[in-house]
């Protein structure tokens, strides 16, 4: 009767449509989430996010779950995740991937899931880090170790959306270091971020976790631009 009663005057929304959710409904509504556009890349054994990082860094294989275009129902989802205090929205998406990811060869023999860090400043600014529940879903699906450590970042740089290409490449370099070395020794990693645009920090971050002599590093990210 309570639940009743507290959804009539303060139902939960849709992340996407800001409509109601009706009963089964979590996160986003059924009309949503028919309206994500996914990627498949993984299922399809596209190497569109590869192709990013060819010549940068080595990487195994590499995925995102939706397309990320501005003004769009991603935009929205990812708005509300880092904004907005949903972090159930990084719950729902690494559900979703991982389940998927779990049925592929190529994802079964990942050891240690590893998120992009933010900055001390931003994350107490936040609250959390966007990428948490996303990457432990990955790794519970995965049956693999989250792990967050590793990668530390030591500079607070300004959000990334106003800056073009060349300011983003620019202002990751040294931006991130890492600890604790030993632990990703020989470990097949999976590197994990909200979004991938120009992968500029998911090159930072590979090349310090690469010197440590993973077995191999993979990339997955909620969405590409």
């Amino acid at each position: 009767m309570f639940k009743v009663l507290l959804d009539l005057f303060f139902p939960e929304l849709c992340a996407g449509c800001d409509t109601a959710l009706r009963d089964g409904e979590a996160y986003i509504c059924t009309p949503c989430r028919h309206a994500l556009p996914l990627t498949q890349y993984h299922l399809n054994n596209s190497p569109q996010v590869e192709k990013i990082f060819y010549g940068r860094v080595p990487i195994a294989q590499a995925t995102a779950l939706l397309r990320f275009e501005k003004k769009g129902i991603t935009q929205k989802l990812i708005h509300q995740l880092k904004y907005k205090n949903q972090e159930g929205i990084g719950v729902f998406l690494g559900d979703w991937l991982g389940g998927e990811l779990k049925q592929l060869p190529n994802y079964q023999n990942i050891d240690l899931v590893l998120p992009v860090p933010l900055h001390k400043t931003k994350l107490k600014q936040r609250g959390y880090n966007q990428v948490t529940a996303f990457a432990k879903q990955l790794a519970e699906a995965l049956n693999a170790k989250y792990t967050d450590d590793v990668l530390i970042k030591v500079s607070h740089t300004n959000s990334q959306v106003t800056k073009n290409r060349l300011a983003r490449w620019t202002a990751k370099d040294s931006v991130f270091s890492i600890q604790n070395n030993s632990k990703i020794h020989g470990k097949h990693i999976l590197l994990v971020d909200d979004i991938i645009t120009t992968g500029a920090t998911m090159e930072a971050c590979a090349n310090l976790l690469l010197p440590c002599k993973p077995s191999k590093l993979s990339l997955a990210a909620m969405a590409i631009a």
